[in-house]
């Protein structure tokens, strides 16, 4: 598992020129997005700093536990976040930036952040049953990330349940 995290990265460096792996708690931009979490999230988003795995341009942005996870953990986070790498490139920043964060509402109804995310989730799905197989993605992670998008550490991005639910297990469905 070890050599297939550090393939991952070699790829992503060659891919991404300007790909690096920053700690958050180093990062003044990322402790600053935290406070700023607490507060739009009336306090439902406190983990972002030590549970969210963030990626920002080329730059992903790591928990301060990053070197004692898994090297599966690892792998499976950078391959979601190796999606969300090939975003910021099609889209650009500003234009992630834009529809990452505001269209059309910040909080609530996060129509882009859903499908900017929903891609990424497929991945950590996709992975996931590489991993562990199709028990764990049928049952404990599918609550997971249904509850991601749900809940207050995305934002609420998109309310509608059922909507989650029929994607999610559409994209399981595919595996089977």
């Amino acid at each position: 598992m070890a050599s297939r995290y550090e393939d991952l990265c070699a790829q992503l460096r060659r891919e991404f020129p300007r790909f690096r792996v920053i700690a958050k708690r180093d990062s003044r931009l990322q402790r600053a997005i935290h406070r700023a979490l607490v507060i739009l999230t009336f306090g439902g988003m406190r983990g972002y700093l030590d549970d969210f795995v963030t990626t920002i341009g080329s730059t992903i942005y790591v928990c301060s536990d990053w070197n004692d996870r898994s090297d599966g953990d690892r792998w499976a986070t950078m391959r979601h976040e190796a999606v969300h790498l090939r975003q910021f490139r099609r889209w650009t920043l500003p234009g992630m930036a834009l529809l990452y964060l505001l269209v059309p509402l910040p909080i609530g109804l996060a129509y882009f952040r859903m499908r900017f995310e929903r891609a990424a989730y497929e991945e950590t799905i996709r992975v996931n049953f590489d991993l562990y197989g199709m028990g764990y993605v049928k049952g404990e992670l599918r609550e997971h990330v249904i509850a991601q998008f749900t809940g207050p550490n995305y934002g609420w991005m998109w309310p509608f349940r059922r909507s989650l639910e029929r994607w999610y297990d559409a994209q399981v469905q595919v595996l089977e």
